[in-house]
């Protein structure tokens, strides 16, 4: 072999090298989410990119799609090292107490530890603005889609029947992705839908009909169990009130095979990040650090050192 070529052989051991300690100078983390068709992976891929802005690329973020939040928790007794994922609280508490669909119990989802909140799950009750509907008493007599099977869906029933007006409303059996065009032409007065806001459908349906969206009272809030959330006026085009629903809250987990240092970037990124986020995505605005609040379980050492930092007032059940 000649110099010249032993020398481009050094190189090109150097290159591959340096390549190599660059790889293994990157943290990966497993970003399990949700359907792809779903506005939480939408939010998955913006985390990811937002992390990866937010640590020069030292941190990559590979998003996952996922069958739903059960499978999800499921996954956090198997899966090892840096996992995350996304589910409302309960299920954690069911997980960690072996309880429904967690029965017998995995000692495994003892080690499941919070990391932040994403935006909530929101219940909107849109109607059309010249269909005079202001309560959920007007509903009476009024034809409503709620569509089929989803959690809006199984809310907005549960509501309905709550109130006293199940069988007052005409209630539309067809998908909720017909929603926005029955309302337009006014072949449905309404529709319930649930999305982390402004919610897709509900400013699709903004853009060419005047809506309404119909507000909670306290009492009504008290009575479905849920987390009281107040959608600020000028959400939406024609909404120039708050509107307050209800909402399920969501969080991003991880488990104790995620070591302190990377809990504590990858938090510490994601709240960095998180006004630029909002300011291309408008439901990141909504995230607030006291959205912790109904988070289950306990949080990650190291997302705990991170709030600690920042004067983030924890609850004393999270530490």
């Amino acid at each position: 072999m000649t110099i010249h070529k032993v020398a481009l052989a050094g190189v090109a051991a150097v290159a591959v090298l340096l390549g190599s300690m660059a790889a293994d100078a990157e943290t990966r983390v497993t970003y399990k989410s949700a359907k792809s068709t779903s506005s939480y992976y939408q939010m998955a891929v913006q985390i990811a990119e937002a992390v990866k802005r937010g640590t020069n690329g030292n941190m990559i973020l590979t998003v996952e799609e996922s069958q739903g939040s059960v499978q999800n928790v499921k996954e956090a007794a198997v899966r090892p090292g840096n996992y995350v994922f996304t589910t409302p609280p309960a299920l954690i508490k069911l997980a960690q107490g072996g309880k429904k669909m967690f029965e017998p119990k995995n000692p495994k989802f003892d080690e499941i530890r919070g990391l932040f909140p994403i935006p909530s799950l929101t219940m909107h009750f849109v109607v059309r603005a010249d269909s005079g509907i202001k309560t959920f008493a007007d509903l009476d007599g009024k034809s409503y889609l709620i569509g089929k099977g989803s959690f809006g869906a199984k809310e907005a029933e549960k509501y309905f029947e709550m109130f006293g007006i199940k069988d007052k409303v005409k209630l539309v059996d067809v998908e909720l992705n017909a929603a926005v065009a029955a309302l337009k032409n006014k072949q449905v007065d309404g529709f319930a839908t649930a999305g982390s806001y402004p919610a897709p459908n509900v400013m699709e349906a903004a853009a060419g009909t005047d809506i309404h969206l119909i507000s909670m009272t306290d009492e009504q809030v008290t009575e479905s169990k849920r987390t009281k959330l107040v959608i600020p006026a000028g959400t939406y085009p024609g909404v120039d009130q708050d509107t307050t629903t209800t909402s399920l809250p969501v969080m991003a987990y991880t488990t104790t095979g995620m070591s302190d240092d990377t809990a504590y970037a990858l938090t510490k990124t994601y709240w960095s990040e998180k006004a630029r986020m909002g300011s291309d995505n408008k439901w990141w605005s909504a995230v607030k650090p006291e959205m912790l609040a109904p988070m289950a379980g306990k949080l990650h050492a190291g997302a705990l050192k991170y709030y600690a930092e920042a004067g983030v007032s924890v609850p004393d059940a999270l530490k």
